[in-house]
């Protein structure tokens, strides 16, 4: 289960070393890294260890976690490096950040215990012992009556835990792993995580579930601020879930003046291009199902689309070739204002490896997530109660703002094909979850959904779900159907930018 909405320690800890990032990168001066050093001594202050067995622990894990949030890679473990070690080549504006996205930070690791079969002090050392009398391979006897299990023999089927009066039995697993629908979390020779990168998909589940914040991803937090200095204007792109990550001051009328004190030219909401990709989507449907395809699945979500893809083998063109919201909001502001920059701001960190495909032009800049954008409003002392109202966003359909939910991307494409092909008939399926999306992907290929449009999000209720995101999950969901239902367009065939499709998807 995630701690999303909860403000742990973790999360504090990361908020303030996107903080202090932040800060370097708004008042760097050529030559000025070597402030780096003095970083982890201000987020970890004091002599007394408060996370840890050590101080020095704590800061050699902030510093780790200063060079992901800088887009650097760790330092190797075994031979002595300072934190600024090749630190110049965050300061080169045409450096994204080197593969893998998504890192394990060895020495933050616990090495959690993964699929164990335990017996807890809750047992009672009851008469019945049930445990032991369904246990297939008499992996469990007792020791002063109590009961205890033989992991050698312990082929972890589960069955003395379903049946243990006293809930005494636990299995305990990797929480970074469990939340791994790709299965790409195993484990190194000292029984810590460690990534198998061609299985990752970088959906970020297994950092947002870590509880000791030993996963972490690459950020381009200093790159956008210097491109926010430079004199080319940047454009804000902010993704559907926007609404309520930060916090209650930050209404919908608020939210161009927040991005503009932040240094960007102006915020542009994301939603417009998903009623374009509503459009390309209906269109793909209508025209592939089932006559050349025996089903398609939406392209939104980049984590899904990856995983279908390497489960597919084969088969990519089932998934749409439609151009996600993101790319196609952010080439509508270069067609509007040449010359300029674009910020994807989102829940999502597979976006970031969207964003570098090169099949794709993405004329989508930097990635950034809700999280690390808070560390920006932080270093610039933004009071959202002071940000003075606006109008609103630039009118996309509820349809569109309702993508930040699962099925609503589906539910946005149906109404598509209902107003402009009333005799198609559309089934849905729908998944969220990697392992949900497996499942269904599964059924797929066996010809159980012949005829439909599948959505798939790889995040837990969609994108407000992402890795991303700060606030409670539940309370997103109803933050964006309030912002669906409270919109003046109720479908995509009303928005006022679909004359500017054909222009946008040329390659």
């Amino acid at each position: 289960m995630s701690t999303r909405g909860i403000y742990t320690a973790v999360s504090d800890i990361r908020k303030r070393v996107f903080t202090e990032i932040a800060k370097l990168s708004y008042n760097y001066q050529e030559g000025s890294l070597s402030e780096l050093e003095q970083i982890p001594y201000r987020i970890i202050p004091g002599e007394i260890s408060t996370y840890r067995e050590s101080i020095f622990l704590e800061r050699e894990i902030v510093k780790e976690r200063m060079r992901l949030a800088l887009g650097l890679n760790l330092r190797p473990v075994a031979e002595h490096a300072p934190v600024s070690l090749g630190a110049e080549e965050c300061v080169r504006p045409e450096t994204y950040y080197e593969p893998p996205l998504i890192n394990v930070i060895s020495f933050a690791c616990h090495a959690c215990p993964d699929n164990v079969v335990t017996v807890s002090d809750q047992c009672q050392g009851c008469l019945a012992h049930p445990c032991q009398e369904v246990c297939p391979k008499e992996a469990i006897h007792s020791e002063k009556g109590r009961s205890v299990i033989d992991e050698s023999k312990c082929i972890k089927c589960g069955k003395c835990i379903d049946t243990c009066p006293y809930h005494a039995i636990v299995r305990l697993e990797r929480p970074c792993a469990k939340a791994c629908g790709m299965n790409a979390v195993g484990s190194d020779e000292y029984g810590r995580a460690k990534i198998d990168q061609e299985k990752c998909v970088k959906c970020g589940m297994c950092l947002a579930n870590c509880p000791f914040g030993a996963i972490a991803d690459k950020s381009q937090i200093f790159q956008t601020i210097q491109a926010i200095r430079s004199e080319t204007p940047v454009y804000a792109a902010i993704a559907p879930a926007f609404i309520g990550q930060f916090g209650p001051d930050m209404s919908m009328s608020k939210i161009r003046n927040a991005f503009k004190a932040l240094g960007f030219k102006d915020a542009i909401e994301v939603a417009i291009g998903a009623d374009l990709c509503t459009i390309q989507e209906a269109e793909d449907f209508v025209k592939e199902v089932p006559e050349k395809l025996s089903f398609m699945g939406t392209s939104c979500c980049p984590a899904w689309s990856s995983m279908a893809k390497k489960l597919l083998p084969g088969q990519e063109n089932h998934i749409s070739m439609a151009l996600t919201p993101m790319v196609l909001t952010a080439r509508l502001i270069k067609q509007q204002h040449p010359n300029c920059q674009v910020a994807f701001i989102g829940p999502c960190a597979a976006k970031k490896v969207e964003a570098r495909r090169k099949s794709v032009r993405s004329e989508v800049d930097f990635v950034l997530t809700f999280e690390e954008v808070w560390g920006m409003f932080e270093a610039k002392g933004v009071v959202f109660s002071e940000i003075e109202g606006d109008t609103a966003m630039h009118g996309a359909s509820g349809d569109a703002r309702g993508f930040a939910v699962s099925g609503g991307v589906a539910d946005a494409v149906a109404n598509r094909i209902k107003e402009c092909y009333p005799d198609v008939e559309v089934k849905m399926e729908r998944a969220e979850g990697l392992d949900n999306c497996r499942k269904m992907l599964a059924l797929a290929k066996a010809g159980k959904y012949d005829g439909y449009l599948l959505e798939g999000m790889a995040c837990p209720h969609g994108c407000v779900g992402g890795a991303g995101t700060v606030q409670p999950i539940e309370a997103s969901k109803k933050a964006v159907e309030k912002n669906k239902a409270g919109s003046t367009l109720a479908h995509a065939s009303e928005s006022s930018y679909q004359h500017l499709l054909d222009i946008l998807t040329q390659e």
